[in-house]
């Protein structure tokens, strides 16, 4: 028996963007009051919860949304925990994750920081731990990731960039600080400017690209091997778009 599960953030106007963009908007257009039907009007930012980057987000003439085939979102995978091995501004290698799970080239692969429980509505919930302090991959895990042709991956935080590789250095200089007073080192000689995203832009161009914001009932499901799905809808010319993602586990 294949059981479904949701490895989706749930989505509402509480739900909050990534750093920098406007929250959603989402009001009635009619009433049952006055209409007899209901209809309902959403504005948003695409990076709002669980959601899939294109390759168009980051790489000039990079195929957008519609452009991803079928046969690409769905397949074999890997849901791999690391929680246990890192934590508040790790940076996560590949041996983290190779030491939990055989993980094969052309696999799906999903990682787990735990960071998911910061997330809206979750037990810990903590926008800024959420945003600013999660753990990520760098260069060596966005190498690994073209080297294992994997057909997309996904990380249950804000960003599959640390979030000191980014634009929070700029928006957030008390978040810089406290991470250069734990790890004890200048930002500028851990994440130059000149690698900053390197997670989007690295994979992207090989068509490796990721999902942002994973969560939903993942803890069910990790350190398992199943198929996995992403599923989009079908934006033309897209650079993003709002996702449900769901793992298929062979009880």
């Amino acid at each position: 028996m294949t059981r479904l599960v949701d490895l989706s953030m749930p989505w509402s106007l509480h739900t909050p963007p990534w750093m920098g963009y406007t929250s959603p908007k989402i009001y009635y257009t009619q009433r049952f009051s006055r209409a007899g039907v209901v209809s309902q009007f959403i504005e948003t930012a695409l990076h709002v919860g669980t959601h899939l980057d294109s390759e168009m987000h980051i790489t000039p003439n990079g195929h957008d949304i519609a452009s991803v085939p079928l046969s690409r979102l769905y397949g074999d995978g890997v849901i791999v925990d690391v929680s246990d091995v890192v934590g508040e501004f790790d940076i996560i290698k590949p041996e983290h994750i190779t030491k939990k799970m055989d993980v094969r080239k052309g696999d799906i692969l999903i990682i787990h920081t735990g960071w998911h429980h910061y997330a809206e509505g979750e037990r810990d919930q903590n926008e800024e731990t959420y945003y600013c302090r999660h753990p990520g991959g760098y260069i060596e895990l966005a190498e690994w990731f073209v080297k294992m042709e994997f057909k997309w991956t996904a990380v249950d935080c804000g960003s599959g960039d640390h979030p000191m590789n980014g634009q929070i250095v700029d928006i957030r200089p008390d978040i810089v600080a406290e991470f250069e007073a734990k790890k004890g080192v200048k930002i500028d000689k851990v994440f130059p400017r000149s690698r900053h995203f390197v997670m989007h832009k690295l994979p992207f161009p090989h068509g490796i690209i990721h999902v942002e914001n994973l969560g939903g009932d993942v803890d069910q499901v990790l350190n398992t091997r199943c198929k996995i799905g992403c599923f989009p809808f079908r934006f033309v010319g897209g650079e993003a778009a709002m996702a449900r993602v769901v793992a298929f586990v062979e009880d």
